[in-house]
C-alpha cells in the first residue's frame, strides 16, 4: 500500500511515516517508481509505533521494543526480558514528571484561588 492509504489506516500523517522510516521503525519496500510500498504488517506496526509514542517512549527505545512485540496481544508487555528493567526505569521516570506537573497544578490552583 502507498503511504496516503497507510495514513489514512493509521491516523498518521504521511510525515510521521517517514519520519518513522527514517528513525528504521518502518522498513517499506521501494516501488520501480519510487515510491513506498508498505505490506499488510505496516498498519500494525504503526499503531504499535503510536501507543509507544503515546507512552512517553522515544524512537530509540521503540526501535528495540517492536522486534519484541509478536502479536496484538502482547503489545508493551515485550517478550524480550532484557527490556523490562529499561522499561521499569522509563515508568519512574514519568511517575516523578507526574508528580512534578500535579505540584504545579496545586501551585496554579491556590494562585487562581487567590487569598482566603
Amino acid at each position: 500500500m502507498r503511504i496516503s492509504e497507510l495514513a489514512g489506516k493509521t491516523g498518521a500523517t504521511p510525515r510521521a511515516l517517514r519520519y518513522y522510516e527514517e528513525q528504521g521503525l518502518l522498513k517499506p519496500a521501494r516501488r520501480g517508481s519510487g515510491y513506498r510500498d508498505y505490506d499488510g504488517q505496516a498498519v500494525r506496526v504503526v499503531r504499535h509505533i503510536q501507543l509507544l509514542l503515546s507512552a512517553g517512549l522515544g524512537t530509540a527505545a521503540i526501535a528495540e521494543i517492536l522486534p519484541c512485540i509478536p502479536d496484538d496481544r502482547t503489545v508493551l508487555a515485550p517478550t524480550c526480558p532484557e527490556l523490562l528493567d529499561a522499561l521499569a526505569e522509563e515508568r519512574v521516570r514519568i511517575t516523578r514528571s507526574i508528580e512534578k506537573l500535579a505540584a504545579a497544578r496545586d501551585i496554579l490552583d491556590r494562585l487562581i484561588q487567590g487569598p482566603g
